[in-house]
């Protein structure tokens, strides 16, 4: 497949406006960590847009970030924990996730996160990538440039554009910068470990601690031995974790009060903390089986005992974040269609599966996404028709395309 490569917004223009003129569609190439996610697209050119790269603007007293999307995630850490400040939705690097299945050495990059709308465990308090995205920069599927939002505040008239390019994954634009808000990163973070016997009562305690004054800004559930293998300390069926962020008078007075409340067993510092929600959030405790396939489930958090208990024949290898609103599940290889219609049919009404890793032939097969209600898809559809009419951009990503 020829590729188009793009340093520049000009060079990205450029590209939009031959594929169209050729009727070509754009397969989008970026650090090419979440190559695996979603279906293959149905291109016959392909925009590698990872040189499309750099901070552009650190403003460490508006915190703002301003920066293109070919960034490395890495680059970005680096530049702003030197200034102490973080991105609150802590995007994940899901380095190991597709490693098995072919990928080549990738680097995940902030524009990947943005396009695919992805959240590590402090979504659950601080949002997800479309709460932080202020503005953007970007080509449609006409070839037309255009910005949305601003570097400070947004201004939003009609539809809030910048947000329809987070979970698009690059359907509708190509991104060429953006713009994030920031905020200051804890100095001090603590993690209590909970036991527990049953993962109904784990997620009854995730629900009472969310909801007490303390501040918890991210609570999983791992089951002893994905806990084990994650290297936390076992003591029970079900091992609980509570994080605590801020100053450390205030993180150690909340990890007290926490403590009594819920009787943890142990408690993890910072360095600690920092590396076990690191790997939860690059879903590093289910990566140990390479073949395995991979599903997200994004349920009612309450509901989650129900649902795990309802696909208890497909797998042990789970674990829960964001206080049971996220499942990560782990199928055999030899699973006949990923169990799809069993794990689509627990879920129901209540929530959504992901696909996340699968051969490519199974997520051609299969609905890689949660299938939409007919009014949404309509929506869908006529978005989509206003920023790429022609499906020159990532077509058959999210759904079969001709």
């Amino acid at each position: 497949m020829p590729v188009f490569h793009a340093a520049t917004p000009q060079q990205v223009q450029q590209a939009v406006q031959t594929a169209l003129a050729e009727k070509t569609p754009l397969d989008i190439i970026g650090g090419g960590s979440k190559r695996g996610l979603g279906r293959a697209t149905a291109a016959g050119h392909g925009l590698d847009v990872s040189a499309l790269a750099g901070i552009i603007e650190h403003d460490h007293d508006e915190l703002t970030l301003t920066t293109r999307p070919g960034t490395s995630l890495g680059e970005i850490e680096a530049a702003l924990a030197s200034r102490r400040q973080m991105l609150a939705f802590e995007p994940p690097g899901w380095h190991g996730v597709f490693a098995a299945h072919g990928a080549p050495a990738a680097t995940p990059t902030i524009g990947g996160s943005i396009a695919a709308n992805l959240a590590g465990p402090r979504r659950i308090r601080a949002g997800g990538p479309r709460d932080h995205l202020l503005g953007v920069a970007a080509v449609n599927g006409r070839a037309e440039a255009w910005r949305g939002g601003g570097r400070v505040v947004k201004n939003v008239s009609g539809y809030d554009m910048p947000k329809l390019q987070c979970g698009a994954f690059g359907t509708l634009s190509v991104l060429t910068e953006l713009t994030l808000r920031l905020v200051p990163a804890p100095a001090t973070t603590s993690t209590l470990l909970i036991a527990t016997e049953t993962l109904a009562a784990a997620c009854q305690m995730m629900a009472r601690a969310l909801n007490t004054p303390q501040d918890v800004s991210a609570a999983a559930c791992l089951p002893a031995g994905i806990a084990a293998r994650a290297g936390v300390p076992r003591a029970g069926q079900f091992i609980v974790l509570l994080r605590l962020e801020g100053t450390s008078p205030s993180v150690i007075d909340r990890a007290a009060t926490l403590r009594r409340q819920f009787s943890a067993f142990a408690e993890l510092d910072t360095p600690e903390s920092k590396a076990v929600w690191h790997d939860i959030g690059a879903v590093s405790p289910l990566l140990a089986n390479p073949d395995a396939m991979l599903w997200r489930l994004c349920p009612t958090p309450s509901l989650a005992p129900e649902i795990l208990a309802a696909l208890t024949d497909l797998s042990d290898q789970v674990f829960l974040d964001w206080g049971g609103g996220l499942i990560w599940l782990a199928v055999p290889a030899a699973t006949p269609d990923a169990a799809a219609a069993s794990i689509r049919a627990a879920i129901g009404p209540h929530g959504h599966a992901t696909l996340v890793r699968a051969p490519a032939p199974l997520r051609a097969r299969l609905p890689v996404f949660q299938p939409l209600a007919p009014p949404l898809a309509a929506l869908n559809a006529r978005i989509r028709a206003a920023f790429d009419p022609a499906h020159i951009l990532n077509r058959g990503r999210l759904v079969p395309e001709p």
